[in-house]
């Protein structure tokens, strides 16, 4: 029979066992699980807590009624509705250009001259043919003048039976023929005279003349170059001396997603912003829709026209942003509608938000936004007059953040 302290003594832990693992691996464990621990505690008490600063702006409410916010904004560009490149109406080497890029030029005022020296001789020669063809009408006309006498001689004598008729019929066909050549004569004259007048309107086709009132911004062509109303190829020969433009017909023409083109009507008040001067809003107009689209870009285009021009910082071509004003005076104008600054909104895919102050934390507000107003942008939903809503938010900002103001406009 097993003797029962034999028994106990297999029951006996054997503490000779080798510890798993060395003192340094369990010392490296241990500190790792410290540094996490201390960690968590630093966030969960100090960062957790921290707040967020940030800049805060009141959302405003406006009178829609006195045209603040626009129901379309769009940009293009001035352009000139009357504007040419002018040049002779025939070939010839330029003699003199009398006009500089800037200068203001009257209608009829001469911009450069041809050679003109081969004309002005055939101009000549045809004042001489005149010349001579007036003399030999005068000639005729002394001879049918004697013609006429002697034929009224001849119709005496023969009256009288004194003369033959033979030489009645002699003196007859003498004074007709006489007036058959000075009516001839006279329609040389007629012709040396409209031969002049042609070599005449040819001298004055060699003056390049402005076609109307404006500004000449270019100047193409130098003296002693060839020019000619049509390209002749080469690079050799002008095509145009100056480009004139009428400051008077400026407007600004503007492509208009076809989707929204029904936002816009003629007569429709509209604010624009040269890009060169961004603080100077210019009040204008639609003067109409271009009743065509662009199938490419899917745009049609829109006139606009300046309430007032003259103001030499308005120039061709100059880049202009527009927004179309709401034309509905009636229940907007009893509407409030609330403005925000530009910089609070923020977009994720097709929707807008921002951050509203509530407390010491900020919320996460989803806004429908509408037009462009005075000092930001409209809000139709979201939020209320009186709110303050946070201007350019951090990327750290979140939902339910706590936040440090810092400053309030």
């Amino acid at each position: 029979m097993t003797d029962p302290k034999e028994r106990l003594a297999d029951l006996r832990i054997d503490r000779g066992d080798p510890e798993v693992g060395t003192p340094w691996t369990r010392r490296i464990a241990l500190g790792a699980i410290a540094i996490a621990l201390v960690a968590v505690a630093w966030w969960w008490f100090v960062l957790r807590d921290a707040a967020i600063p940030v800049a805060v702006a009141q959302v405003a409410e406006t009178d829609a009624g006195r045209g603040a916010v626009s129901v379309l904004d769009a940009s293009g560009y001035v352009t000139a509705r009357r504007q040419a490149t002018v040049s002779a109406k025939v070939t010839g080497k330029i003699e003199a250009v009398l006009v500089e890029e800037g200068m203001v030029v009257r209608e009829g005022q001469v911009l450069a001259r041809l050679d003109d020296s081969m004309t002005r001789r055939q101009l000549a020669l045809a004042e001489a043919n005149r010349d001579a063809a007036t003399s030999r009408l005068k000639e005729i006309e002394v001879r049918r003048d004697e013609a006429a006498l002697e034929l009224g001689r001849q119709r005496d004598l023969a009256a009288s039976e004194v003369a033959s008729r033979r030489d009645l019929d002699v003196a007859q066909a003498e004074y007709d023929s006489l007036v058959a050549r000075l009516e001839a004569a006279h329609d040389e004259v007629a012709v040396a005279e409209r031969e002049i007048a042609l070599f005449r309107q040819q001298i004055e086709d060699h003056l390049v003349r402005a076609p109307f009132d404006g500004v000449a911004i270019s100047k193409n062509a130098q003296p002693g170059e060839m020019i000619s109303p049509m390209s002749a190829g080469g690079g050799f020969t002008r095509t145009g001396v100056s480009t004139i433009v009428d400051m008077a017909s400026l407007e600004i023409e503007v492509d208009v997603n076809e989707a929204f083109i029904h936002r816009v009507e003629p007569g429709q008040r509209v604010v624009a912003t040269l890009d060169a001067y961004p603080d100077w809003k210019i009040p204008a107009s639609v003067i109409t829709t271009i009743p065509a689209a662009d199938r490419q870009k899917a745009t049609v285009r829109v006139r606009i026209a300046f309430d007032q021009l003259g103001d030499p910082r308005i120039l061709p071509d100059m880049g202009v942003k527009v927004s179309f004003r709401a034309e509905d005076q009636g229940t907007a104008a009893a509407r409030p509608v609330l403005v925000v600054p530009e910089g609070a909104l923020r977009s994720e895919g097709d929707r807008s938000y921002l951050f509203v102050v509530s407390g010491e934390t900020a919320e996460r507000r989803a806004v429908s936004v509408g037009g462009t107003a005075a000092g930001g942008r409209a809000i139709a939903s979201g939020v209320r007059a009186g709110d303050r809503v946070v201007l350019d938010p951090p990327p750290e900002l979140r939902d339910g953040a706590r936040i440090e103001i810092l400053e309030k406009r």
